[in-house]
């Protein structure tokens, strides 16, 4: 049963791998970047302290960060050394030939479960539980799951990898979240615990007005970055030496 599952996760890995093209490998390859959603995380902050009030969202604050803490450790630190599966791309792996890699990048040795998709599921989860807000909540799993499989793109985990890592993740995240729910209910006076963030109206004129929901920036600044990704990788193509010949 072991050996039909890895033999069926390592095809998806191959066919995943195999819809490269210049666009797509410089898309993956920057959206796959940590520091490219740093505006985005920034705007995570500033909605937080919008929505909540200052003891909440420090509270808030610090179970995103345990969150991302404890995912990235579990997998990291406890599960990896025991099953110690190689990554595709490594070159101890037999497949490596086979395995398209970007930029030369093969990441670290073993990578079950993923770190990645760890980490990004972890922070969907807490923040769809943060926010309670649907279009907040849809756009933050797409994140984290284009996240995931840009890393199965660049062939540096197997789609097993990023299953299981999403699985502790999102667990990671749901738990993190009660944790940080049952202090403040017994810490924090009239704390309400399923609060959805209000909205706010900007006057224009004195007939016209928009009214947004903090949540929103968090959402626009995403959708630019993909945005800008995807300008860049647009360029990458028509910089080609192919292209100028």
């Amino acid at each position: 049963m072991i050996d039909f599952l890895i033999d069926i996760d390592t095809k998806i890995l191959f066919f995943v791998n195999s819809l490269h093209s210049p666009f797509w490998d410089s898309f993956m390859w920057l959206f796959s970047g940590r520091f490219i959603w740093a505006p985005m995380y920034a705007s995570l902050l500033f909605v937080l302290f919008k929505c909540y009030n200052w003891r909440q969202g420090i509270i808030y604050l610090l179970a995103i960060s345990l969150t991302i803490l404890f995912a990235d450790q579990l997998c990291a630190s406890i599960l990896r050394p025991i099953f110690e599966r190689l990554r595709p791309a490594n070159v101890e792996n037999p497949i490596s030939d086979l395995v398209h890699i970007v930029n030369g990048y093969r990441g670290g040795r073993y990578g079950f479960p993923s770190c990645h998709a760890a980490n990004s599921f972890a922070l969907a989860a807490i923040l769809s539980l943060i926010f309670n807000k649907r279009r907040m909540t849809v756009f933050i799993f797409i994140w984290a799951f284009l996240n995931s499989y840009s890393r199965a793109y660049l062939g540096v985990h197997y789609p097993g990898d990023l299953i299981v890592g999403a699985f502790v993740g999102s667990f990671v995240g749901a738990v993190t979240y009660c944790a940080a729910i049952g202090f403040m209910a017994r810490f924090l006076p009239r704390f309400r615990r399923r609060v959805s963030p209000r909205s706010f109206r900007i006057d224009l004129s004195p007939t016209r007005s928009i009214t947004y929901n903090p949540v929103d920036i968090t959402i626009a600044i995403g959708v630019i970055t993909v945005l800008v990704i995807s300008c860049i990788s647009f360029n990458a193509i028509f910089s080609l030496p192919h292209a100028v010949a």
